[in-house]
C-alpha cells in the first residue's frame, strides 16, 4: 500500500522515499494504524517536503513475525528502492530488522515502535536508530510506585511469552525488587492468545496485585474473561495494557482498568503545554471515529522517529548521498525536542528521555485515560544501574531478574 503524502517540490529534484514497516494484522492491528496517523502527523509539519525534495513514503504492512518483517524490508530495500526506512511495531521484529541493518549499511533503519530492548543493547547495528525509550526504561518508577505508595509488595505476573512481553516485564520487575517488593508466581502466554481460562484459573489469592504484561486484543480478551469469572484483584499494567488501543474497549474490561497504575513513554493527560499541543494536532487532523481519544503509543513512537528523520534530513539540506553517513551522522547527535520533552541518543543509538508513571481514571463522559501520577527524567537504558552490573542481570526472559539479587539494592 502507498501512502500519499502531497506537496510542492521542485521538478527537477528526486523525491525522498521513506518505507514503513507496520503491523497491520494481528493483536496489534489498531495500534498500526495509529502508528500510520502519527507518521502523517509528522511529515505535515514540513508540508510533506525538505529541501525541495517531496516526500513519499511506502507502507509494508506487517504482522508482527520478525520473518515476515524483515521479508516486508527487503522487498522496500531491493525492489521498491526505499532511501530508508521507519519501523517496526513490535518487540521481537525490531531484534531481526537490527540483524537485517547489517547486510545493507548504505541504508539507514528508524525503529518505529518496537520496544525490546535487545534491539540496541545487543550488537547493535550502527545504522539503527531508536528514538523513543525502550521496554526496560517504560517500567521506570512503576515498581517504586506500587511498592512504597500503594503497599502492594507480592505481585504475581500475566504476560505475553515473546522479547517485548520479557523486556516491559524486566523494567518493572527491577524496579519492584528493588524497592523491597517480590515477584511470587509468574505465568507466559502466547502472544495472540484467546482462551486465558487456564491461567486465570491457576492465579494465587494470597497476593497485592497481578501485572499484566498484555496488550491489544490479548488484554481486551483476558481482562473481560477475568470479569467473567468473577475474581477481583488490583491490577498493575505493563506499557501497552492501558494504552488507548485497550482503553477505549468495549465490555467489562474497561471497568476493571479503572485504577490501574502503569507507565510508559507518554502520559495522556500531560500538562506540558508541548504534550497537549500534540493532542490537539492529533484531534484536529483526524475525525472523531477515525481516531483514538488521544495518540497511542505507536502513534507517538512512529511520530517521534519520523520527526527525527525530518530533522536530520533538515540539517543535511535532504543529502543521502555517500552511503547516508552524514544522515547517519546527523540521526546519531541529534538533541529532539518532542512533545514529550527532550531525546538524545546514547552511543548505541538508544534514546534516553522521561518516562511517566500514571493511573489510569474515568473521565467524566466515561471515556479513560492515564493521568499523570509522576515522571521520571533522563532515563538511560541500564535504569540508572552501572553498564556492568546492568548486564549481568541477563538479558530479559522468563526468568530475568532474579528478585533475591536485586531486593536489597537501591
Amino acid at each position: 500500500m502507498a501512502l500519499a503524502v502531497p506537496g510542492a517540490a521542485s521538478a527537477q529534484q528526486e523525491p525522498i522515499q521513506i518505507g514503513i514497516l507496520v503491523a497491520l494484522e494481528g493483536a496489534f492491528a489498531e495500534g498500526g494504524r495509529d502508528g500510520i496517523r502519527g507518521i502523517e502527523l509528522a511529515l505535515r509539519t514540513v508540508n510533506n517536503t525538505i529541501a525541495g525534495r517531496r516526500i513519499e513514503t511506502i507502507i509494508a504492512p506487517t504482522d508482527t513475525r520478525p520473518d515476515t518483517a524483515v521479508r516486508q524490508a527487503r522487498k522496500l530495500i531491493e525492489q521498491d528502492r526505499v532511501d530508508f526506512v521507519i519501523g517496526p511495531l513490535s518487540g521481537s521484529e525490531g531484534i531481526a530488522i537490527r540483524d537485517y541493518a547489517k547486510t545493507v549499511p548504505d541504508r539507514t533503519f528508524i525503529n518505529g515502535a518496537s520496544g525490546a530492548l535487545e534491539a540496541t543493547w545487543v550488537d547493535p547495528a550502527p545504522n539503527f536508530f531508536r528514538f523513543h525509550t525502550h521496554g526496560p526504561q517504560w517500567g521506570a518508577g512503576l515498581g517504586e510506585y506500587v511498592v512504597r505508595t500503594k503497599g502492594w509488595r507480592r505481585i504475581s505476573t500475566v504476560a505475553a511469552d515473546y522479547s517485548f512481553g520479557h523486556t516491559n516485564f524486566m523494567g518493572f520487575a527491577i524496579d519492584v525488587c528493588r524497592n523491597g517488593g517480590d515477584i511470587v508466581r509468574r505465568f507466559w502466554v502466547p502472544l495472540g492468545s484467546a482462551d486465558f481460562a487456564a491461567v486465570i484459573a491457576q492465579l494465587p489469592d494470597d497476593v497485592d496485585a497481578i501485572y499484566l504484561g498484555l496488550g491489544g486484543t490479548d488484554a481486551i480478551n483476558f481482562l473481560n474473561q477475568y470479569a467473567q469469572a468473577g475474581s477481583k484483584m488490583n491490577f498493575i499494567g505493563g506499557t501497552i495494557m492501558a494504552d488507548q488501543t485497550v482503553l477505549t474497549s468495549r465490555g467489562r474490561a474497561r471497568e476493571a482498568l479503572i485504577g490501574t497504575p502503569t507507565s510508559g513513554m507518554k502520559s495522556d493527560e500531560n500538562p506540558d503545554p508541548a504534550w497537549q499541543e500534540f493532542v490537539q494536532r492529533y484531534r484536529a487532523a483526524y475525525p472523531e471515529g477515525q481516531r483514538f481519544p488521544s495518540p497511542t503509543i505507536f502513534a507517538t513512537g512512529y511520530y517521534l522517529s519520523t520527526l527525527a528523520a525530518v530533522e536530520a534530513l533538515k540539517k543535511g539540506n535532504g543529502d543521502l548521498s555517500g552511503g547516508q553517513r552524514a544522515f547517519q551522522q546527523a540521526l546519531a547527535t541529534l538533541e529532539l525536542d518532542t512533545p514529550l520533552g527532550k531525546i538524545k541518543l546514547d552511543e548505541t543509538r538508544q534514546a534516553m528521555g522521561p518516562v511517566f508513571v500514571n493511573e489510569v481514571t474515568a473521565r467524566p463522559d466515561g471515556t479513560l485515560d492515564n493521568r499523570m501520577v509522576k515522571g521520571v527524567d533522563n532515563v538511560s537504558q541500564t535504569l540508572g544501574l552501572p553498564v556492568e552490573e546492568f548486564r549481568a542481570l541477563g538479558l530479559p526472559s522468563r526468568d530475568t531478574p532474579d528478585c533475591a539479587r536485586l531486593r536489597t539494592r537501591r
